[in-house]
């Protein structure tokens, strides 16, 4: 195991190294703050971490995020190495205030649209800010949509063909590599390669835009030095990176979690994560988070523990005492091109027809998001994504799915009528399911499915069976409007019974006063039970076809 985590963190070293330049250079910082990133940090998630293969460090999410904040903050770039460092130490207090607060469980209500949205519209944000260093023309714009237009409008007069091709061939190699060689290192290789042909052809007297000088040795550690009106003008961004980047790590941990491990620990991800950003504030970092694609060839190279993102640590350690020289040759067209291809793997085009075929209203949620990403920016767009999710929410619990069950001889079980024509329906008795819980958003759409289901039966009803397997709780609007129905049922002689109740449901309907129309002998272990008892008609004697 030792053995294959040593190969597994030299690999990873030699992908996470030009990451994290590129993503420095996408936040706007020099490239070395992007290296320290892999000293302390990668260490502290090792010690705290409660994943076994999850890869920290720089990424395109956070320095997308960081990069727009520190704009907007200060004028002078040379203000926002330490502006960073402060934004890293602010997000490590939003984990720290969630870990306290045990906000984990919210990891578990990111919806798939939302976040299928958010990572294409940062493939489009990360696509527009390359455009400059990758072709050398003058992009201009506060929006993704804006710089795009620039873009397009300078491209024929203002394109420099030599960056254009040093960008072009670093892409078409890394491609190449990713489709026909996936184990080959080609990140690496292109890295090197570009800073050979840097240093043999001399590219920065031919006008190629290098990295240039890279601060040798490592970082000090010391807390940045900023004002408090700043402090305060960084606090929102920071608290979206959190949520931002703990959704990213969750979610990441998860998927990749390997079989037989530790299930991962939402709630120790936090302090986790919290430590990581105290570690990269401290040294002179940005705002971290984890890797999904880091994450994932870790698990192909092999990678069992964190002794993986230990061995990365050493690696860039001896990057930064030795090799600053090397890398300072490395074009920053090359560095653009890492972020285009990282940037294009985040659309993933076989899960939005997946969602186009299973959902069009996510799909348009999605779509929206996106849209907003490129027009009117992240951080708005953030916010436009916690809305659209309460709606998403809400707009699925206010019609949950129900249905008509009938009996299947076939099966031996009750089923949906609707999907099984040929089960049966029992002669005076409405069996139905609702699958979801009983509350405001719903009670009315819930009470209306019930009358529906009593009108439209073959039969004189006599008898409503709720089987109530799926419905996890009841509230107060919910327990109103049950009380509302039963009664309106009453009334035309339809008695209503409970079949297969929750313990925490029917604590519910005792606290909520139901128990005058629900006592116990209207709820029963089974729907045939149920079935039994309001028809007198055993369903197993149902003889198939």
């Amino acid at each position: 195991m030792l053995r294959a985590d040593l190969v597994a963190g030299v690999a990873l070293a030699a992908i996470a190294i030009p990451q994290s330049m590129a993503y420095a250079q996408t936040a706007g910082l020099p490239v070395v703050s992007g290296l320290y990133g892999l000293l302390l940090p990668l260490a502290v998630y090792a010690l705290l971490g409660s994943s076994r293969n999850l890869m920290t460090g720089p990424t395109a999410t956070t320095a997308l995020m960081v990069g727009p904040a520190l704009v907007a903050i200060s004028s002078d770039p040379a203000d926002y190495p330490v502006l960073a460092a402060m934004m890293a130490l602010l997000v490590a207090a939003a984990f720290v205030l969630a870990r306290v607060f045990r906000l984990g469980w919210v990891a578990d209500y990111f919806s798939t649209s939302v976040l299928l949205g958010f990572l294409t519209g940062l493939a489009l944000t990360l696509l527009a800010g390359q455009l400059d260093e990758f072709t050398g023309v003058a992009v201009e714009g506060d929006t993704p949509l804006q710089e795009y237009a620039s873009f397009l409008t300078g491209f024929v007069g203002q394109v420099d063909q030599l960056e254009l091709l040093v960008g072009g061939l670093s892409l078409a190699a890394l491609m190449v590599g990713a489709r026909w060689l996936p184990r080959f290192p080609a990140l690496l290789a292109v890295t090197v390669i570009a800073i050979a042909l840097s240093w043999a052809w001399d590219f920065d007297g031919l006008g190629v835009t290098l990295v240039g000088d890279i601060p040798a040795g490592l970082p000090a550690l010391d807390w940045p030095g900023v004002g408090a009106v700043q402090v305060l003008q960084l606090v929102p961004i920071a608290i979206a990176v959190a949520l931002v980047g703990f959704a990213d790590a969750i979610l990441a941990a998860r998927s990749f979690a390997l079989d037989g491990g530790r299930p991962v620990d939402a709630n120790q991800e936090l302090m986790a994560l919290a430590g990581v950003n105290l570690a990269a504030g401290l040294s002179q970092s940005f705002p971290l988070g984890s890797s999904g694609s880091r994450t994932a060839i870790n698990v192909r190279v092999g990678g069992r523990t964190q002794v993986v993102g230990l061995v990365q640590v050493a690696v860039a350690a001896v990057v930064l005492l030795f090799l600053t020289g090397v890398l300072a040759l490395l074009p920053k067209a090359t560095l653009a091109a890492v972020i285009i291809f990282a940037a294009l793997g985040l659309i993933d085009l076989q899960a939005w027809r997946a969602l186009w075929r299973g959902s069009r209203p996510e799909f348009a949620i999605a779509g929206v998001l996106v849209l907003g990403m490129i027009t009117i920016g992240l951080l708005p767009s953030l916010i436009l994504a916690v809305l659209l999710s309460i709606i998403d929410v809400v707009r699925t619990s206010a019609q949950p799915r129900d249905a008509v069950l009938g009996w299947d001889p076939v099966a031996r079980r009750f089923v949906d009528v609707q999907r099984r024509p040929k089960a049966r329906v029992v002669p005076g008795v409405v069996v139905y399911r609702l699958d979801d819980r009983l509350f405001f958003a719903n009670s009315r759409y819930f009470a209306g499915r019930v009358r529906e289901a009593v009108d439209g039966a073959p039969h004189e009803v006599r008898a409503v069976v709720l089987d109530a397997e799926a419905v996890v709780s009841l509230d107060a609007s919910g327990a109103e409007g049950l009380r509302k129905m039963i009664e309106q049922l009453r009334d035309k002689g339809i008695q209503f019974v409970i079949a297969r109740s929750r313990r925490a449901f029917d604590q519910h309907l005792e606290a909520l006063g139901l128990t005058d129309l629900l006592p116990d002998t209207s709820r029963f272990p089974t729907v045939r039970a149920a079935v039994l008892a309001m028809s007198g008609v055993d369903v197993e004697a149902i003889p198939a076809d």
